[in-house]
């Protein structure tokens, strides 16, 4: 992974905005923002009421209270704040118990310590953020709606399926964007629970827990996760979410690619110390140049909890499946950074 930095003296800008060549030597990193629990699921709460991160979180919005009057003047749109509400939606928290011990020690070209290393020994849960982008549905292994990857296998593969005498013959399986320091191989993919649709502190506890790594890159920080559900209400509800982001998202990055870079806005959906999604709304600060891919700095708010949420800033296209930019981390300096995508 290439460096993150406030300040540097090697940094060239390009055209009229500000897009800098990250090539500093020093190889200055922020901290990791998951939400490392001793007391487990209970204990989160209480990392919530501590935090000195953002105490009493008044720049997060609870996704059931967001509304139009939460975005800047100007701003306030109907598009965009259905795009915001459509991400919310499909904003997982990440929870993780076990650490692999096959994670670097350094990240990637650096002498920077990777986090976990060589924790493999320690029970303790952790948790990020994610957003589901992409879900199919399976019938005897054989996809639906139009799709050409059918399975070779004719069964769901979901833990209650391969714990019971008859497997379901439907079944739906979904990827989720998370940071590769939050989950870096398939040992924690199988100790990771994804919650979905925790809006509240109310919300109906609904978690899938048969995982696979489908895509990481360490340098990058960007993972990607496969999931399977055969719960009927689940498939549905994540199929009609996917759906209606990707109509409303072409829709925002139409109405904004010309102005994306006057306003700068920047919107996170994230789980804060693994409790209930909230909204954080900021801009973006500078553009990180990385090979031919690109990151951003950005003044949104984010906590602990927050690494792997889906870093939107408004009027860039994602326009490939691996494009999408997630939450890396924070920097002294105050500024929080993405990890890398090629996004345009």
């Amino acid at each position: 992974m290439s460096t993150v930095i406030c300040h540097s003296d090697k940094m060239e800008t390009l055209e009229e905005y500000n897009v800098l060549y990250d090539n500093n030597e020093s190889q200055h990193y922020g901290d990791h923002e998951t939400q490392e629990s001793e007391g487990g699921e209970a204990n989160l709460p209480n990392y919530l009421v501590g935090c000195k991160k953002n105490p009493g979180h008044r720049q997060f919005i609870p996704v059931d209270i967001f509304s139009l009057k939460h975005l800047p003047k100007g701003l306030q749109d109907n598009d965009l704040f259905d795009l915001i509400k459509a991400t919310a939606d499909l904003t997982v928290r990440v929870g993780v118990t076990n650490s692999s011990p096959h994670r670097p020690k350094f990240w990637p070209k650096t002498t920077h310590p990777y986090p976990f290393y060589n924790m493999s020994d320690t029970r303790k849960l952790r948790t990020g953020s994610g957003r589901v982008f992409d879900v199919k549905s399976f019938q005897d292994g054989i996809i639906q709606d139009g799709g050409i990857e059918d399975t070779a296998y004719t069964k769901c593969w979901c833990t209650k399926c391969l714990n019971s005498n008859v497997s379901s013959n439907v079944w739906w399986e979904f990827y989720v964007y998370t940071a590769t320091h939050v989950v870096c191989d398939d040992f924690e993919a199988s100790h990771t629970t994804l919650r979905l649709f925790y809006d509240t502190n109310n919300s109906q506890v609904i978690n899938v827990d048969k995982i696979n790594v489908d895509y990481v890159n360490i340098e990058y920080d960007l993972c990607v996760l496969k999931c399977v559900t055969c719960d009927n209400h689940v498939g549905k509800k994540l199929t009609e979410m996917c759906d209606l982001f990707f109509i409303i998202f072409n829709k925002v990055f139409q109405n904004y690619k010309n102005s994306r870079d006057i306003h700068k806005l920047n919107f996170i959906v994230s789980h804060p110390h693994g409790c209930s999604k909230q909204i954080s709304i900021g801009q973006w600060k500078d553009i990180y140049k990385v090979g031919f891919s690109i990151k951003f700095t950005y003044t949104t708010s984010t906590c602990p909890g927050s690494s792997g949420a889906h870093v939107q800033c408004v009027g860039y296209n994602e326009w490939w499946l691996l494009s999408n930019l997630v939450h890396s981390g924070s920097l002294k300096c105050g500024l929080n950074y993405s990890g890398v995508g090629d996004v345009s």
